[in-house]
């Protein structure tokens, strides 16, 4: 026993240095530096986050209160070293919490670097704006409807988007009452009733359809406006140097732009014609379509065009009702000829123009008008239709398969232009951009669609008289097999697959089984 005291006190003399050194480690101290500027000195690290978050939370709230829903944003790099000491001679007192979130407090007043503002995002389609404030993005909004609503009966208004889970502000166009309806909706907060009730009832009228009304009784003009893209409007924080100033963000907004567009050609059409109802010069028009090379060259209906038309950045769509007295012209009647080919026909009753006023109610898009429904109408006097007598059979000739495009290799013996080409050319071969429209050089059955080895995707015409045309090289077929085609009927697009030399349409004509010369037959 006494060996073993002797050992136990042995051991806590040799120990007793390093227990010391513990209780000076349980005493250590941090010091609290915030931007490299010393805050205090505290017993943890927990207990300095502490103080830096409290100093945030007192230096945001004091912004706000300052400056509206502005926030600022200032440096804030903490950082803690630990403070070691020989003797309890040497211990520094601790700072308490409340005197390091001053310190830290003040530190961040003096480095503010950047102040945000609470604005607006507006997105419309790839466009978006940054915006002052929510009655900037009203006025933006009022500014596209006043292009074509000058007397400002509609006006926007600010919603939460239904289809979105944020939150999200969309746009939303009311009518604006005129005071006298605001003082018929208080007056019909008040029912009638008993014999007051039973006498408006005695006294009132069925409503009448708009062909018994009388012309006077429409309400003529504006009655409905929405926008037509999609709107979408978020809160920000943001720095004033990107915000767009209003008048700027109109300009941009509301002014035309020339925006590319795709015309299908409808029968009758040239291209003067479309070059002006587009306001285009004609050299632009064939410049923006390599389908075309001068103003000669050949469009059928149902050709594809691009066009520009100038639009706004933000499209809005109104409905009108108006009056109108005008000249109208009755539809072409046409009178089937079974007999006669359908490039034969003849005029058996010229036209003559009527007049007629009408109530119209008219949907635009923009400037351009895309639907009319007439809902009441008065003859004054009738038009005199056009009648005329047309052939149903197709005529024993072929139209050239695309509008515009060169040849580039005619028929019969050539070089070979490239590996696995025949060196007697079957066809010939039109070269034209991938996707130019294909139209069927007669009418007639399709016998083949689809792929066809070296001439990659195309499709085989049977017509009339044993005679039948091919087309290959395409990148996309429009037509099946066993599908009766008309002639200048879109049947492909133009490509460059199977063993092709580069973007061309092949076109073949057989007789009886034979190619043939297409330049022989076609018109």
């Amino acid at each position: 026993m006494v060996l073993a005291s002797a050992a136990a006190c042995l051991i806590w003399l040799l120990l007793m240095p390093n227990f010391r050194v513990d209780l000076s480690a349980r005493g250590m101290r941090l010091a609290v530096s915030l931007n490299e500027v010393p805050v205090g000195i505290l017993s943890s690290k927990e207990e300095a986050f502490a103080c830096l978050r409290e100093a945030r939370r007192t230096f945001a709230a004091e912004r706000l209160t300052r400056s509206g829903n502005a926030l600022a944003l200032s440096d804030a790099e903490l950082s803690l070293t630990n403070v070691t000491h020989q003797t309890d001679m040497d211990l520094q007192e601790l700072n308490s919490p409340e005197e390091v979130t001053a310190a830290m407090l003040e530190i961040l007043r003096t480095n503010i670097h950047a102040t945000l503002g609470k604005h607006y995002t507006v997105k419309i389609g790839d466009y978006s704006v940054n915006l002052a404030d929510a009655d900037a993005v009203l006025r933006l909004l009022d500014s596209a409807l006043a292009v074509f609503d000058p007397e400002h009966k509609y006006q926007t208004e600010l919603i939460l988007d239904p289809g979105r889970e944020v939150n999200v502000l969309t746009a939303r166009v009311q009518e604006v009452a005129p005071a006298e309806e605001a003082e018929a909706e208080e007056t019909a907060l008040f029912p009638e009733g008993g014999s007051f009730l039973a006498l408006s009832d005695a006294l009132g009228q069925k409503e009448r359809t708009p062909e018994e009304m009388d012309f006077s009784e429409f309400k003529l003009g504006l009655y409905g406006m929405d926008f037509a893209d999609r709107i979408e409007v978020v809160e920000a924080y943001l720095p004033e140097s990107e915000i767009t100033d209003l008048e700027t963000a109109i300009n941009e907004v509301t002014k035309d732009k020339e925006t590319p567009q795709i015309y299908e050609v409808k029968s009758g059409d040239t291209l003067s014609v479309i070059a002006e109802s587009y306001g285009l010069a004609l050299g632009d028009l064939i410049a923006m379509n390599p389908t075309l090379e001068d103003a000669g060259s050949t469009i059928r209906p149902e050709d594809e065009l691009i066009v520009t038309v100038p639009e706004p950045e933000l499209a809005v769509r109104y409905e009108t009702e108006e009056y109108i007295e005008e000249s109208y012209e009755a539809e072409v009647v046409i009178i089937p000829n079974d007999t006669w080919y359908t490039n034969h026909s003849e005029t058996r009753q010229e036209p003559s123009s009527g007049f007629r006023k009408i109530i119209a109610k008219s949907t635009f898009l923009n400037h351009t008008e895309v639907a009319r429904d007439i809902i009441k109408e008065v003859v004054t006097w009738e038009a005199v239709p056009k009648i005329v007598e047309r052939g149903t059979i197709a005529p024993p000739t072929f139209l050239r398969p695309i509008s515009g495009g060169r040849m580039s290799s005619g028929f019969g013996r050539r070089s070979r232009p490239t590996r696995g080409a025949s060196t007697y050319h079957k066809g010939i071969d039109l070269a034209t951009p991938v996707g130019t429209v294909v139209a069927a050089s007669s009418s007639g059955v399709v016998t083949k669609a689809g792929w066809g080895s070296g001439y990659g995707y195309v499709v085989y015409i049977q017509h009339p008289n044993g005679m039948s045309t091919r087309y290959g090289h395409l990148s996309k077929v429009l037509v099946k097999a066993g599908q009766s085609v008309s002639q200048g009927q879109k049947i492909a697009l133009s490509g460059n697959t199977g063993v092709s030399t580069g973007p061309h349409l092949h076109f073949e004509i057989l007789v009886n089984g034979t190619q043939v010369n297409p330049l022989k037959y076609l018109n």
